[in-house]
This record gives structure tokens, C-alpha cells and sequence, in this order.
């Protein structure tokens, strides 16, 4: 199975600044999935047997069959005998192998402990473990409770929308951003958090809330404005491409005349997924990425032919957070004229990663190809430039005024 999948699987929570699968008001899922515009959210691709990249010239056939790892048993002799602590065998097995997996130095080339992998497989099935509230920054700067998740341990505690979290564990907030206080708040399964809540401005309250995996769809879809259908994808997850045909389905059987894909914020997620989503538009056999080492193409990805959405006037929005799996959907229904893309220029992550399975439950992702769009570019470090740039100022944020989904709209209405 070839995939994308994202790396750092914190995602925006709304549609303008920060985006959230489940709701479009800003907000943070605090435990859960979180990023602020411009954290770099990556891509990579796991190989699905079909090739064989040993087949393919290395650029490091120079370097010898075996390391001579006499240097590191001298290391390792000298901490055993001098240091000053107590040592963990695991601990330094796993330091040596993302020593030496990190020397590559390339960011996306990474040594996945066993906790790692379980995280990195976790985030794929779009499953995190924290309290599942949406947390923002009210105009003073307090953190607020945006939205508890419906059925989330949040929800089930009481919180409510505009609730002020005044302390996280007994530790005040003051002055404490959104990304802090979310790492503060998520935590194990199981494992409780406590927190200060003032509650229109005149109610303090003390909750004792116990964490819990939570998992968030991938994609919400609506219509608006009477005909126009809706889709967010916050990741490419195992359930987008399943609940994409869906919501494509539904806008189909009601004689939408326009649809807005709105890619903002997403980092990735399954190849198999950007493909199957991206085959809603196009129709089967239409070029949606190129894999290549050098020159030599050693993967092509084309459409399913389930083009349901095919013919129908979409916009794509794309921003800064839009990397990898979002950049190869959007370049591949723009290039085949299938849609046109509204917002800031992409994030601009090209390169492809294999993910290897090592022994004791641990993972390897290693950079081994670049993908292209169909009309032939590598987007690595320069993104997609959408053909109609609009910007959201800080004042629109504030205002709730979405500024590219107006534009999308009203592109939408004159078709």
C-alpha cells in the first residue's frame, strides 16, 4: 500500500486561521489535533511492494556494505564505566539508531521508537487522546473553550462554549498560548487533568476531567448557500476516502452547482486517499502524480474513474498549511482543468518518504523519491500559487469574515 502520511499530525481547527475536521470556528481540539497557521505540517509516502527501489541507482553505492562500529562500542564503553547515572540499554539502542537515521540530514527522514510508531499509526486512524474541547483566544487573549466535542470526556464534564480556562493542573494561564495550553491539557488515556474554568465572568469552577482517546473524522461536508456543496479534509486519514465518495455522493443526488474543497491547513495524509479523493473530479486514467529518483519515473498515480464530482465548477482552497497529500489533490484537479484554487500559496513539501517496519514494534521513514504534478513540476520548497490569491488579515479572523470562501463563493455563483 502506498500512502501519505503526515508527520506531525497537528492540524488546524477552522477554516480561517485554524480549522478543525469537526467545526469551522477557531479553535484548538485541545489532546487532540492542533497546529496555528504556518507550522510546517509534512508529508511522507509508505511503498506498497509494487517497486523495488533497489532496482534504482543510489547516490551512496560509495559507502561501505557495513559500518565499523568499533568507535561506537568505545563510546559506549566510556559512558557505561564514567557516567555518573543510571543507564537504559533501550535508551541508548534508540538514541544510536535516530543518531544515525538523523545524520542523513534530511527533516523527513526519521527513527520512529516504539512509542513513536504507535503514535504515527495512531494519527493515521485519526485517533488522539485527550479531552476532545476546542480551545481559542478570546480578545483579551484568554484561553477559551471554543466547543466541547460532542461525547468527549470535555462534553461530559460540563465544559461549555466561552468558558475561560483560568488554570491547567493548578498552574495559571495567564499569558499562555493556545499551543501550550493544548500540550498541557492532552496526555494518556486514562490519566486525569484538572482544570480552572470562569464561567461568565462570574462563576469559578474546579474540574477533574479524565483523558480518553478520541477520534475525529477526517472530512465534514454541508451545502451553503442552497447549492453549493462543501467539503473540508483536515488529513487524508483511513476514513476520507470513504467519507468523501459520500458527502461527493450526497452533493451529487441534490443537483449541486458548485463545490468548494477547502484543503486549508491539511499536512497530508494517505496517498490512497488523495488519489481516491482526487478521482471524484477526474475522470479514470487522468495523470495525478509522477514518483521519481533523479529522472527515472518509478511510480504513477492515475485516477480510479469514480468521477462523480466530474463537470461540476469546484474551488480548491489552499494556504500555507496545505502540504503534501492537500498539494498533490489540489495540482491534480487543477492541471487536468478540474478546478481552480483560491487562497496563499501552499507549503511546498515534495519529496516522498518509505516507511520500513524494524524489529520490536519501531518504524523507519526514509526520504527515497520526489513526486510531480501532472503538469510536470516538483513543488519542494516552493508550493502551488493558487490563480486567485486572497488573503485573510487579522481583522477577518477576529470578524469570522473568511475571506476565501467568499471568493470561492461568488466564483462559484457566476458559473
Amino acid at each position: 500500500m502506498r500512502v501519505v502520511v503526515q508527520e506531525d499530525r497537528k492540524v488546524r481547527v477552522d477554516r480561517l486561521k485554524i480549522k478543525t475536521a469537526l467545526l469551522k470556528r477557531g479553535g484548538f481540539i485541545a489532546g487532540a489535533v492542533i497546529v496555528i497557521v504556518g507550522v510546517f505540517c509534512l508529508g511522507v509516502s509508505v511503498g506498497d511492494g509494487r517497486i523495488s527501489l533497489s532496482q534504482f541507482k543510489s547516490e551512496n553505492n560509495g559507502l561501505p556494505a557495513k559500518l565499523d562500529y568499533a568507535s561506537v562500542t568505545q563510546v559506549y564503553n566510556e559512558l557505561l564505566n564514567n557516567y555518573d547515572g543510571t543507564l537504559s540499554e533501550t535508551k541508548l539502542l534508540d538514541g544510536m539508531k535516530q543518531g544515525l537515521v538523523q545524520a542523513a540530514g534530511d527533516p523527513y527522514t526519521e527513527y520512529f521508537n516504539t512509542s513513536d510508531t504507535q503514535n504515527f499509526n495512531n494519527q493515521l486512524d485519526g485517533t488522539f487522546s485527550g479531552i476532545g474541547a476546542e480551545l481559542g483566544q478570546d480578545s483579551k487573549g484568554d484561553l477559551e473553550i471554543i466547543s466541547p466535542i460532542s461525547g468527549t470526556p470535555a462534553s461530559k464534564a460540563g465544559l461549555k462554549p466561552q468558558d475561560i480556562i483560568t488554570s491547567i493542573n493548578g498552574a495559571s494561564t495567564s499569558g499562555m498560548s493556545v499551543d501550550t495550553a493544548v500540550d498541557k491539557i492532552r496526555g494518556q488515556q486514562g490519566t486525569k487533568v484538572t482544570l480552572g474554568i470562569l464561567r461568565d465572568n462570574t462563576q469559578n469552577l474546579t474540574l477533574t476531567i479524565t483523558r480518553d482517546n478520541i477520534t475525529v473524522p477526517s472530512v465534514t461536508s454541508k451545502i451553503i448557500d442552497g447549492d453549493i456543496g462543501y467539503i473540508q479534509i483536515s488529513e487524508f486519514s483511513n476514513d476520507t476516502s470513504g467519507l468523501a465518495q459520500q458527502a461527493a455522493q450526497n452533493f451529487k443526488d441534490k443537483n449541486v452547482k458548485g463545490v468548494i474543497l477547502d484543503l486549508r491547513g491539511d499536512p497530508g495524509g494517505l496517498l490512497t486517499a488523495a488519489v481516491n479523493v482526487s478521482s471524484l473530479w477526474l475522470p479514470q486514467g487522468q495523470t495525478i502524480l509522477q514518483e521519481k529518483r533523479g529522472s527515472t519515473v518509478i511510480s504513477t498515480e492515475t485516477a480510479t474513474g469514480d468521477d462523480i464530482l466530474h463537470g461540476v465548477p469546484t474551488a480548491v482552497l489552499i494556504d500555507q498549511g496545505s502540504a503534501s497529500a492537500s498539494e498533490i489533490t489540489a495540482g491534480a484537479l487543477h492541471d487536468n482543468g478540474d478546478a481552480t484554487l483560491f487562497g496563499v500559496k501552499s507549503y511546498g513539501k515534495g519529496s516522498v518518504q518509505q516507511v520500513i517496519s524494524l524489529p520490536n514494534n519501531t518504524e523507519m521513514k526514509v526520504t527515497v523519491a520526489r513526486w510531480y504534478r501532472p503538469d510536470g513540476q516538483n513543488i519542494d520548497k516552493k508550493g502551488i500559487t493558487p490563480e486567485h490569491i486572497v488573503a485573510i488579515s487579522s481583522s477577518d479572523i477576529q470578524a469570522g469574515n473568511d475571506t476565501q470562501e467568499a471568493a470561492a463563493l461568488q466564483f462559484l455563483e457566476q458559473k
